[in-house]
């Protein structure tokens, strides 16, 4: 699997809003998700009404030249790769479940399954 961290492209997705908690706030860097050299999806951390969430976006260039695919958002501890609050769809987002990991040190995970993943910066 491709690893990506973070980095500058010039393009924004679209503004995020967590499910259930419009408060939840962008905490630590973005990163990218490369398949096939081409950059495919952001990941990013959030933390708001008490939990953390990952979120991972399916840019809109890689939607046009792709049928069809799973994306994933979730949150790891940074002791172990426990995926919690995991959560794969078909669209052009996806967020993880909120997660009782505030007291944790944790980072994003995003990832299409079997060909590539990205994770963001851990945050305590």
């Amino acid at each position: 699997m491709a690893l990506a961290t973070a980095g500058t492209t010039g393009w924004a997705a679209p503004a995020e809003s967590a499910p259930g908690c419009p408060g939840a706030v962008q905490i630590g860097s973005t990163a990218y998700v490369k398949v096939g050299g081409q950059t495919a999806a952001s990941v990013k951390q959030f933390k708001g009404c008490g939990k953390n969430y990952g979120y991972t976006y399916v840019w809109q260039s890689y939607r046009s030249t792709h049928g069809g695919w799973t994306v994933c958002a979730a949150i790891a501890n940074r002791n172990d790769m426990t995926l919690n609050g995991l959560r794969c769809g078909g669209g052009s987002e996806v967020w993880s479940s909120g997660t009782n990991t505030l007291s944790a040190c944790t980072r994003a995970v995003g990832f299409f399954p079997d060909v590539a993943k990205a994770e963001t910066d851990t945050r305590c």
